[in-house]
């Protein structure tokens, strides 16, 4: 089958690579001039790791493990530990948190490397012509403008005015998604009012050194600190914000005077960081519609669910999506068949995951509610939680009960 994925980004590359292994005639088409190395760092929880395990990506060197995530207030306070170890053992993957640079990399390195085609036209009636080029995997510096299908084919159409036709088209292409405006005719992402300012810094701090993360809370809104791996400390900051406004002249100098005042580390954090590091996104939610498809056409990542990042699950449902509709491809080559079992095997597990992203709730200053929930209940609620929003571990391989060697 011939296939085109709209975008390169986590939940692209997986598709491609697993697509790629079956036998698929996959290419790739990216807007960006090379891969996009932005975006700090992301958690791999125990569905992400085991996904890339079944994709046969190696996880040894990528990033620093994550046994405990602890909660503290502003002042210092420890509010809550959730030990995501426990989730670990369960389920025989590692949780881990990685740059997000790497991680596209080592997704990227093992799709083969062929010239690639400025000027691409696969339709009906040019496909003779071309069927001697080399193939396109991964096509960067071509926007994707618009799609359009018939019976036999959906096709897409590039910024330069080239095209290419397919069997089947997964946009993966963000919360900006061309293709998602085909499907569903419009965007429906609104604003939740909470912004985030994040970065990626070699600080020598205890963080850096440990398998624990922070996530401090107060009044001002939400610090989190995550090591990940040689040196690096992965650093955000949530806050309540509307997105029209303005950016401060100095991001920085905002963070400091807003967060300057709370307890270690994040005085030494401010202190270390400059506006060079930062990178700044508004979140975005909506509500996960029950179709994802549209003749032959499908989606993928934050084109099909858009959510904030505050439950750290927007790149390991990317790669749920990818390994789902790989699945649902290998069942059956009819097209409308493979894409209702993908959906109806992801889209409710994405709209709890995306409803539970987009509450905000744990960006919200709720000491009291922290302080008297038990540890152990709250660690043994992550591990069935994730379990419930993963169709790889609901699915997929059984558990081993043994956390495999990682980074």
């Amino acid at each position: 089958m011939r296939i085109l994925v709209i975008g390169a980004g986590i939940g692209g590359l997986a598709a491609a690579r697993a697509l790629h292994t079956d036998g698929h005639d996959v290419t790739v088409y990216e807007r960006a001039s090379a891969l996009r190395t932005s975006g700090s760092a992301l958690t791999l929880w125990s569905n992400g790791t085991g996904i890339l395990a079944d994709l046969g990506v190696p996880t040894e060197g990528l990033g620093a493990p994550i046994d405990l995530l602890e909660q503290r207030d502003y002042d210092g306070r420890v509010l809550m530990r959730i030990d995501v170890s426990l989730a670990a053992i369960r389920y025989g993957h590692p949780h881990l948190a990685t740059p997000r640079r790497d991680l596209i990399r080592r997704l990227a390195e093992a799709l083969p490397t062929h010239r690639v085609d400025t000027e691409v036209n696969t339709d009906s009636e040019t496909k003779g012509a071309n069927e001697n080029a080399a193939t396109t995997t991964i096509a960067f510096d071509k926007p994707c403008t618009a799609i359009a299908q018939s019976p036999d084919h959906a096709r897409a159409t590039f910024a330069d005015g080239s095209t290419d036709a397919a069997d089947l088209i997964i946009g993966a292409d963000g919360a900006r998604s061309v293709v998602r405006r085909h499907v569903w005719g419009s965007d429906p992402t609104t604003p939740t009012g909470w912004v985030t300012w994040q970065g990626l810094t070699p600080i020598d701090i205890d963080v850096v050194h440990e398998r624990r993360g922070l996530m401090i809370v107060g009044p001002e809104g939400m610090c989190g600190l995550m090591p990940a791996g040689n040196g690096l400390l992965q650093w955000w900051f949530d806050v309540r914000r509307d997105p029209a406004e303005p950016p401060p002249a100095s991001p920085i100098a905002a963070l400091r005077k807003r967060f300057g005042h709370w307890a270690a580390p994040v005085p030494h954090v401010l202190a270390t960081v400059t506006d060079a590091d930062v990178e700044y996104f508004a979140h975005h939610r909506h509500k996960v519609p029950r179709t994802w498809s549209l003749g032959r056409t499908t989606l993928l990542g934050d084109a099909a669910h858009t959510m904030p990042p505050t439950v750290a699950q927007g790149g390991n449902q990317a790669l749920e999506d990818a390994w789902a509709l790989a699945r649902a491809l290998r069942r059956t080559a009819d097209i409308p068949e493979a894409l209702a079992d993908y959906r109806s095997s992801r889209a409710r597990r994405a709209s709890l995951t995306a409803r539970r992203a987009g509450s905000e709730t744990t960006n919200k200053y709720l000491p009291t509610l922290s302080r008297l929930t038990p540890d152990a209940l709250i660690s043994r609620y992550h591990t069935r939680w994730l379990r419930q929003i993963s169709t790889y571990l609901s699915d997929g391989p059984a558990p081993i009960n043994t956390v495999p060697t990682s980074a």
